[in-house]
């Protein structure tokens, strides 16, 4: 006769809670719902019932007086004062699994491509802090298949590097390059805050079919309420600390942590904090560490490689995010307008970027070859308007005279057509090749 285990029925007995206590909407002001009659704590998850039926996903964001601040990560449409709130219980989590490759889905982890559904377990939003003495150092290159970057900005497998670009010079095909041709074994890719037309043109034409089948791909657009963009970041962090469990090497990109600052400012200023700089709140500061730092290596195997984009206006690099993002990444590439103009693309103005770890990663050949190509691109850049001009004459500096040799093998170095893919072999051979006749 089979015996019947009933322990596990007592333990789901136990974590039923018989009595709902809902609180009620009272006050909404902007995107902020204020309600009351319930407790919850900071970063609950709650659900507001708004007229109609139809049930809105919201979270505490704060407390003021006896009421606690909430913002609706959908549309707040419907819902008014007296609305019922129910919360969850619980912490913020999103759905995982392997099936999730090849998907795309949006700040809540439901997909939105017509798929399907995709079942899976709970992982926590926030993800559980690593101690720093048992992260990996970060020892092996990870090629990312573009030439410049890997000859001149090589990146490390747990490395986390900014894109610094402003509008129009390729950073979206530079991203969807980098899908395509890396090595990482899978890219968990997060759209935020981009507009709705540029999501299917990112997917379609930049990431194509090649890049989607290795691909998780995060959307959140611009008309989304802003706790959904910043929901959106955790979202996309935590499915690839997912992976990363799983002992892969995966490929983090975040299009664009300007927007999700641009989002936890709204949420700061919808609750009261004070602006700083350029409107900025205290909290965007804060929050900045905690999502970048997640990224990385690991204690074990598996590690998150972050490419995260950051906008700058008219390459101006002191941007509150753009410099508060440099203080935290290990590294940071510039995309250039002036380079775009010339028809050089992927637009990296190698002279303003840089890999923090580079030099731990790359052997002492590879390390000296590309000081070299820095050296003669810097001296060029130096003496450009004097060459341009023709009050240079040949002979007088023998440094400058071998730039200007150099310079068209340079440029040619640098660009990249977009079906060309340079694996980490092809871009040493070409460094290689560049200097071979100059030491003959």
């Amino acid at each position: 006769m089979e015996t019947v285990t009933i322990e596990r029925y007592i333990d789901s007995l136990e974590s039923i809670d018989p009595m709902r206590v809902y609180g009620r909407v009272v006050e909404i002001t902007g995107v902020i719902l204020k309600a009351t009659g319930m407790k919850a704590s900071i970063g609950e998850a709650c659900k507001v019932y708004s007229e109609g039926g139809s049930i809105v996903d919201a979270e505490v964001v704060g407390f003021k007086d006896d009421k606690a601040l909430l913002m609706a990560v959908g549309d707040i449409q419907g819902i008014k004062s007296g609305s019922r709130v129910l919360p969850v219980g619980r912490k913020l989590s999103v759905n995982v699994s392997p099936h999730l490759v090849g998907r795309v889905i949006d700040a809540l982890g439901n997909p939105i491509d017509g798929k399907g559904r995709i079942n899976g377990q709970a992982y926590p939003l926030f993800g559980n802090h690593i101690n720093p003495l048992e992260r990996q150092r970060i020892s092996e290159p990870m090629d990312l298949g573009i030439r410049a970057i890997n000859g001149l900005l090589t990146c490390g497998k747990g490395q986390r590097v900014g894109i610094m670009a402003g509008t129009g010079v390729g950073k979206s095909v530079l991203l969807g390059m980098i899908a395509r041709y890396t090595e990482a074994t899978v890219n968990v890719i997060g759209l935020i805050g981009e507009r709705s037309r540029e999501v299917r043109e990112f997917i379609e034409r930049d990431l194509g079919e090649e890049g989607l089948r290795k691909s998780v791909v995060i959307v959140c657009t611009a008309q989304e309420p802003p706790l959904a963009k910043v929901r959106a970041a955790f979202t996309t962090t935590a499915i690839a600390e997912y992976f990363r469990d799983q002992g892969m090497d995966v490929l983090l990109m975040m299009d664009s942590l300007t927007r999700v600052s641009m989002a936890q400012r709204e949420v700061g200023l919808a609750i009261g904090e004070p602006p700083t700089t350029k409107g900025y709140t205290p909290s965007v500061f804060t929050l900045m560490p905690r999502l970048l730092e997640r990224a990385g290596t690991s204690s074990d195997k598996g590690s998150i490689t972050g490419l995260y984009t950051v906008l700058v206006e008219g390459d101006d690099l002191t941007d509150p995010v753009a410099d508060a993002s440099m203080s935290v990444l290990d590294g940071h590439i510039v995309l250039s307008r002036d380079l775009a103009m010339e028809g050089v693309y992927p637009a990296i103005d190698i002279l303003r970027s840089v890999s923090r770890v580079m030099l731990d990663i790359v052997d002492d050949r590879h390390r000296e070859l590309a000081m070299m190509f820095i050296e003669n691109l810097s001296t060029y850049k130096k003496y450009e308007d004097l060459i341009s001009i023709g009050a240079y004459k040949e002979g007088t500096n023998p440094k400058v005279d071998r730039a200007m040799k150099m310079i068209d093998r340079l440029r040619s170095y640098l660009k990249q057509g977009i079906n060309d893919r340079r694996d980490m072999g092809d871009s040493l051979q070409g460094l290689y090749l560049l200097f071979e006749a100059e030491e003959l």
